[in-house]
């Protein structure tokens, strides 16, 4: 991986878990960011806006800005200007990431809706506020999910996240989500416009193998899939004749890899 000319890390499960540094991963950006090759912190996050995301990382000793940052929110912004503008959107998602969603019109979910968007999974995503989106859906409402990810790692382990719901969703209403954040080609089409390169030049670091990993490498991206977060072994053996390129152990060793 000697011709790399940009980087695509993951944030939660890579660089922290629950907001804590994971151990070498400080220094490991450090080495990166002295070494000028060009960065983007991409993540599926949506319970904090992309400036709290750097404030939070860089008072960890992270050197970051926050236009480090590329987020689901951020993406699912950009998609609702260009193909809903002016829509009813109801929002079903944890967190607030208000300032990251720019001039929407937002509804509840028990009002007529144009947009039904679920963000990450927490206690708002309770029996009637899915039952409310899912009325939504059946209405006629368009489908959009910040991510799909089935599940992510706390400091208490494993939880569910937003992918677990959706699809349930999908199926009982019989439609079918754009997915905004990871894995979408369209995020990251547009990380790789905002690096300057092209797809072969770059390569995602993620613990994901799924939305981070093989996502990538659909998308010409090479990837690497590090042995913290919500890795589990199971995933060194890909998904459906897919896998991963490389495996470390963690984004501690990336600078190693890559000659840095």
């Amino acid at each position: 991986m000697a011709d790399v000319r940009a980087l695509l890390i993951d944030i939660d499960g890579v660089l922290t878990v629950s907001w804590e540094p994971l151990e070498g991963a400080v220094d490991a950006l450090r080495r990166i960011r002295a070494s000028d090759l060009p960065f983007a912190l991409v993540t599926n996050t949506t319970s904090r806006t992309r400036a709290e995301i750097a404030g939070t990382l860089a008072d960890a000793g992270f050197p970051v800005e926050v236009d480090d940052v590329l987020t689901a929110p951020a993406a699912t912004a950009e998609h609702l200007r260009t193909h809903h503008a002016d829509a009813r959107v109801a929002l079903l998602s944890s967190g607030d990431v208000a300032a990251d969603l720019g001039d929407v019109r937002f509804v509840d979910l028990t009002e007529h809706a144009d947009v039904v968007v679920l963000g990450g999974a927490g206690p708002e995503f309770t029996y009637e506020a899915l039952d409310a989106a899912f009325a939504r859906l059946q209405e006629g409402a368009t489908l959009l999910a910040m991510h799909r990810n089935l599940y992510w790692r706390t400091s208490s382990g494993l939880q569910l996240d937003t992918g677990a719901f959706l699809a349930g969703l999908e199926e009982a209403a019989g439609v079918e989500a754009t997915v905004l954040g990871k894995p979408s080609e369209a995020f990251f089409a547009a990380v790789l416009s905002r690096l300057g390169v092209a797809a072969a030049e770059a390569v995602m670091i993620g613990d994901d193998v799924e939305a981070d990993v093989l996502g990538a490498q659909a998308a010409g991206i090479g990837g690497v899939l590090v042995r913290t977060g919500k890795f589990r072994p199971e995933a060194e053996e890909g998904v459906g004749g897919e896998r991963p390129q490389r495996v470390v152990d963690s984004v501690a060793d990336v600078p190693d890899l890559l000659g840095l």
